[in-house]
């Protein structure tokens, strides 16, 4: 991935916000000087600004320094409020929203002068190991999602979606941290429960589980075939795995069916 050449400048240094402007520093993908960042806490600006980034204390003034690409990286209910007191400073600009829930169709009617594109990334881009969608509004050039995949590419990796796929992905994507996370808690206690001490099974699953997702990103091969090279016929792993799938994938739709039930409701105020 090239040097971002944009300057950008993040509105809300909280976990997300924070996490973008680091991570633009951190992976090399943009020089310090190229990333901006606004927010009421000193202490977030602090963290920051020990990284080179120029940080503000209000968007209005971190805005007149020009930047070339604004993230909003604020909550759904303050979004409102946030961008009328900004949006005349934010005509003819790229505009990131990050806010979960908030259309392109409300975004554009709160800034109709800008260029905006509406994302959705989940909690590992703090580590740099994210997945974002990338949904592009009806004003923004292809140089702008260009710009927005450098952007949350530099914080694991990112793709281009139509909104309508977005709920989906919400409900895979989004909520994915969390089933892997109680994955690891499930083995974990399978392994206390038979016997092992608990921090060292718990590392031990981690590490297990970072090195086959490496392993899987790396050499692009199928989980199936990566399967089949673990499991040796009527092996224990072919043991397990027969007395795990068919629960475990009955599981996963639901859990995906039932977030997407969930986002629906929220959808009407529910």
């Amino acid at each position: 991935m090239g040097k971002l050449s944009s300057t950008v400048a993040v509105v809300g240094a909280g976990s997300m916000g924070g996490a973008i402007a680091s991570g633009l520093v951190v992976s090399g993908v943009a020089e310090p000087s190229r990333v901006m960042a606004c927010d009421p806490s000193q202490e977030k600006l602090a963290l920051l600004g020990e990284k080179g980034i120029q940080t503000f204390d209000d968007a209005a003034t971190m805005l007149a320094a020009d930047p070339d690409v604004v993230v909003l990286a604020v909550k759904p209910q303050v979004l409102p409020a946030v961008v009328s007191g900004i949006a005349d400073k934010l005509v003819d600009r790229e505009v990131i929203s990050i806010a979960a829930g908030v259309p392109l169709a409300t975004l554009e009617g709160l800034l109709p002068m800008s260029r905006v594109i509406r994302v959705m990334p989940n909690l590992p881009v703090q580590v740099l190991s994210g997945a974002t969608a990338v949904c592009p509004g009806g004003r923004s050039s292809a140089e702008d999602v260009h710009v927005a995949l450098q952007i949350f590419g530099a914080l694991g990796t990112a793709k281009v979606m139509r909104e309508d796929q977005l709920d989906a992905e919400g409900a895979v994507v989004s909520c994915g941290p969390a089933y892997v996370a109680l994955f690891v808690d499930l083995l974990t206690r399978a392994g206390i429960e038979n016997g092992l001490p608990a921090s060292d099974c718990r590392e031990m699953v981690l590490s297990t589980m970072r090195g086959v997702c490496t392993q899987l990103l790396e050499s692009g091969e199928h989980p199936r075939v990566y399967m089949e090279r673990v499991t040796s016929p009527g092996g224990t792993t072919a043991a397990g795995l027969r007395a795990m799938e068919s629960q475990l994938s009955y599981s996963v739709y639901e859990a995906a069916d039932a977030a997407l039930e969930r986002t629906r409701e929220l959808a009407k105020g529910q």
